[in-house]
């Protein structure tokens, strides 16, 4: 090795890395089972491992800021002011990244009363002297001014890009100077917002540039303004103070109080164990695999199998020989063993094979049917499962290893192929493992092959672990496996008019694109698993949510049908309710404008109607129109009530009556939705493409769309709808004997909560009275305070807070388990539904009162939403087993949120009626009767 090699250290600027960590998985944070959110700990460690792996320094240390920086801060009161306060997340993460670094012997350096930037520019002007090459990780600019030949910026890259290094050529081209250190006068001259230095005023970035190539440094401009013209010369003068000030506090200090003892920087092996525990205890699992790997020397071996030599490098896998004809193998161990991993220090090595002919096929077939768990993805034209053509089909049960099988264009011997893998798919005892496996299952029922069996599905698996996470394969990849897989835009084009089809990609790139995703699918089934099993998520996820996906399935492929003609009469009528309303509406503003400016609206109704002083205005400064802002003034002027009812129109109109016939399927003239299990983190179903459950009943004119879906010839609908079921089962969950009772006794639960608040006798209730109950009932489920009550009832606020606080009295137990919740919530990071479904609520303890409030309305929510959610997902599965099990012909199409619609020929409506019935109200024992209103009808507006 270069003696220069063995002198090599790298210096890590430790909270620009842990905020850059932190922020890179902003929108979808890292959160353990107890929710506490890992996203710096993870962001910072994963770049200290990579930089590791992939630069091997010999030397290396963490910086930290300690304490206040009072050197600058002596000189400027305001340095660094304008920041905000440090994420909680990021203040939680310090203590672990401490810990981290200790048990992996890397030092951790800090001066108190100096900043880090100081400390880092001190020892590495130190240990140029002793001939070292020091490299400064960290994205900062500051740190330009201190580039030698010996003295580097090394940039690690953004969301698995290349890292950049910054020696003296490239600061001079990137600021158009002539020596690293005129950095400092940059900033001097045109300040920093995020450091608040202040700078010369009306400088900005282009212009200190200019400054720097005519007068070299800040003093030599100064010292010349008279060269400088108009109201720059007079800024610049004004501002000459600030700027000398400026460069003082830009310049990074050299001569901090710290000693370059250079074998204190050696790189030294982890305490793996040590770095075990911390990573269990913050459940980090592939990190701690690829930290060994870093360490590791990096092996090359050559295995020969059979004609086939495959080399494994650090790079990947080299195959070289007749590796495309899989028969050319006596079996499949000799295949496997060009994978074997005989070590957790080996590269990421792979094999990837095609297998295109019947033989090899059978003899893939019989190795499957050894394997206890196989991961299967398949290859389409389409992702509507619909219309889409199956273009080829991958295999994985190990990891690093997969097979893939491309198909034919021509149908008939795709049905040959597929048979072949009949036994395969058909297996009850053989696990299978997919990523959003309905899809899979769906497009092989098209082929007439039905997925039987023990299944798994990795995406569903992650969302029961981390409901409010992102769960997407590639995502989860990068942020699991720290593996960024093949995109699928690099081989078909981007969206659009363009995209081309997988058929059209050479055999080589198939391969390796959709073995790939059975390898990573099987890679995070592997960690996934475990993960429910100590999660205790286990029942729910083998006995609700997969059964619950074949369901969907089934659902999902019968569609329902819909009334052309009736949405074509309802787009008529709905434009003739938008002209009377828009005529309604011009009279009371006394003239015409264009409804669907909210421009012109706000206008209207602030500067010429005058119905709010106090009008809040958008970034764009117009003012705020949005319903919530409308409903609040709706008592102002009856304008307000049109506005609403013209905007409820529009959107009926446009998304559903107008859009709804361009969703029907030309092959059996029915619209399919599709239904999400992993969209909303309540545990409730989405439905998508088109939505069917945003579908607003409340008005007459909202209901009337549902007349649209019909049921077919010589059939029925039945619409089957649980009745009040959140009440219901918080009352089970509260174990609140005074409402157990009401609901036992088959009351009306509003009547009885308005004759227990009022103190008056259950007749005597009257209706405002009843509908005042109702709101409280409903708006205790969701937190709701007196503020938002008395906006609902009419009520004053005092009046309100008098009602919440005799509800309580009414209902002791409630407020004993809402403060329950959140207390458990508190120590525990989640709350769980009847089933055990777990909501994270990372900001349950959080400073921030309006945070923490949210958070713990949701404690107090979401396991009597959830529960919901359960009971109706158990009712479906026991439903369709039911139907199946009596032969019934009818068949369920839709779940919208407590309510299930069925298509039944005449002669099953009975006895389906009594079935779905008795499932539903029996889905689950509880001490609170579960009660469902049956509904028959031509259309489901009649059924409901």
């Amino acid at each position: 090795m270069d003696a220069t090699q063995d002198k090599r250290l790298f210096l890590i600027d430790a909270y620009a890395m842990i905020f850059r960590g932190y922020y890179a998985l902003i929108r979808n944070p890292r959160l353990t089972s107890k929710g506490l959110d890992t996203s710096a700990i993870f962001g910072f460690t994963n770049s200290l491992i990579e930089l590791i792996r992939r630069e091997k320094p010999t030397h290396l240390a963490v910086v930290f800021d300690v304490g206040q920086a009072s050197v600058r801060t002596d000189d400027y009161s305001d340095y660094k002011a304008n920041r905000s306060e440090t994420p909680e997340a990021i203040k939680i993460a310090v203590p672990y990244i401490h810990r981290i670094l200790e048990a992996m012997h890397i030092p951790r350096l800090g001066v108190e009363g100096y900043e880090a930037d100081d400390v880092i520019g001190t020892i590495a002007c130190k240990a140029e002297k002793e001939g070292y090459t020091t490299f400064m990780v960290t994205p900062d600019k500051d740190f330009a001014q201190l580039v030698t030949d010996k003295i580097k910026i090394y940039k690690p890259g953004l969301k698995g890009g290349d890292i950049e290094i910054l020696g003296v050529e490239e600061v001079k081209a990137k600021y158009e100077i002539e020596d690293p250190k005129q950095v400092i006068d940059f900033l001097a001259m045109m300040g920093d917002a995020v450091d608040n230095i202040p700078g010369l005023e009306g400088v900005g970035e282009k212009t200190a540039m200019k400054f720097l190539k005519e007068f070299g440094n800040i003093e030599t401009l100064l010292a010349n303004t008279d060269k400088l013209k108009g109201k720059l010369k007079e800024k610049v003068e004004a501002s000459a103070e600030r700027g000398i000030l400026s460069k003082k506090l830009a310049t990074i200090i050299c001569d901090v109080p710290v000693e370059f003892h250079q074998e204190q920087y050696d790189l030294e092996t982890p305490d793996f164990e040590k770095v075990k525990e911390v990573f269990d205890e913050i459940e980090f699992r592939r990190l701690y695999e690829n930290l060994y790997r870093a360490f590791a020397p990096a092996p090359t071996e050559t295995v020969v199998v059979s004609e086939v030599e495959v080399k494994q490098t650090p790079a990947g896998t080299e195959i070289k020989g007749q590796v495309m004809q899989l028969d050319l193998f006596a079996n499949f161990e000799e295949l496997e063993q060009a994978t074997s991993t005989k070590s957790t220090i080996e590269q990421n090595d792979h094999l990837y094979q095609f297998i295109d002919n019947p033989k090899a096929q059978k003899k893939l077939v019989d190795n499957l049917l050894q394997q206890k768990v196989v991961c299967f993805d398949t290859e389409t034209t389409s992702l509507n499962e619909l219309e889409a053509e199956l273009v080829g089909m991958s295999f994985s049960y190990k990891k690093g290893l997969a097979y893939y099988i491309p198909l034919s264009e021509d149908r008939v011997e795709v049905l040959q192929t597929l048979e072949i893998f009949r036994p395969f798919f058909e297996k009850e005892d053989l696990l299978k493992i997919a990523h959003n496996l309905k899809y899979d299952y769906k497009v092989l029922k098209q082929y007439d092959i039905t997925v039987k069996g023990a299944m798994f599905d990795t995406m569903i698996a992650h969302y029961l672990l981390n409901p409010d996470g992102r769960h997407g394969m590639d995502y989860l990849s990068e942020v699991y496996l720290n593996y960024k897989p093949v995109s699928i835009e690099t081989i078909i084009g981007k969206k659009g008019k363009k995209q081309g089809s997988f058929r059209d990609a050479d055999l080589r790139t198939q391969t390796d694109y959709a073995a790939e995703d059975a390898d990573i699918t099987f890679q995070l089934y592997e960690l996934f698993a475990p993960q429910l099993k100590k999660e205790n998520l286990e029942e729910l996820f083998f006995n609700i949510e997969m059964p619950l996906m074949e369901v969907l399935a089934k659902m999902e492929l019968a569609g329902i049908s819909l009334d052309e003609k009736w949405l074509a009469q309802e787009s008529v009528d709905l434009e003739n309710d938008l002209k009377q309303l828009e005529t309604t509406i011009f009279e009371l503003s006394g003239e015409e404008f264009n409804m669907n400016s909210p421009k012109q609206l706000g206008e209207i109704l602030f500067e010429k109607m005058q119905l709010d002083p106090k009008a809040k205005k958008t970034k764009t400064g117009q003012y705020a129109t949005s319903e919530d802002v409308l409903q609040k003034l709706s008592s102002k002027h009856e304008i307000i009530k049109h506005i609403l009812e013209y905007r409820t129109y529009q959107k009926l109109k446009s998304t559903y009556v107008d859009a709804l016939p361009s969703q029907i399927d030309k092959e059996d003239n029915r619209v399919h939705t599709n239904f999400s299990q992993t969209t909303a983190a309540t545990g409730r179903l989405a439905s998508v493409n088109p939505n069917l459950q945003n579908i607003p009943i409340r008005t007459l004119r909202g209901q009337q769309i549902r007349g649209a879906f019909v049921s077919g010839e010589g059939k029925k609908i039945i619409s089957a709808d649980y009745s009040q079921i959140e009440l219901r089962l918080i009352a089970e969950i509260s174990g609140e004997d005074n409402m157990i009772k009401a609901f036992q006794d088959g009351e009306d639960i509003h009547a009885s909560t308005a004759a227990k608040l009022f103190k008056i006798p259950l007749e005597e209730v009257s209706k405002t009275q009843r509908s005042q109950a109702k709101t409280v009932n409903f708006g205790i489920i969701y937190g709701q305070g007196a503020f938002a009550l008395a906006e609902q009832t009419g009520l004053s606020r005092t009046e309100a807070k008098q009602m919440i606080e005799a509800y309580f009295e009414t209902y002791p137990k409630l407020k004993e388990y809402m403060a329950e919740q959140v207390n458990k919530a508190r120590q525990l990071g989640f709350v769980e539904t009847i089933l055990g479904r777990k909501r994270h609520l990372k900001d349950i303890n959080s400073n921030n009162f309006v945070v923490r409030g949210h958070a713990e309305r949701n404690a107090v929510n979401a396991p009597v939403q959830g529960s919901a959610a359960d009971v109706v997902k158990l009712a479906m599965i026991k439903i369709d087993r039911e139907l199946e099990e009596q032969q019934l012909k009818t068949k369920m199409l839709l779940q919208v949120h407590d309510e299930l619609i069925f298509e039944s020929p005449a002669d099953e409506i009975e006895a389906a009626s009594k079935l779905i019935k008795t499932e539903m109200e029996n889905a689950l024992k509880t001490q609170v009767p579960l009660l469902v209103e049956i509904g028959v009808g031509d259309n489901w507006l009649e059924a409901h």
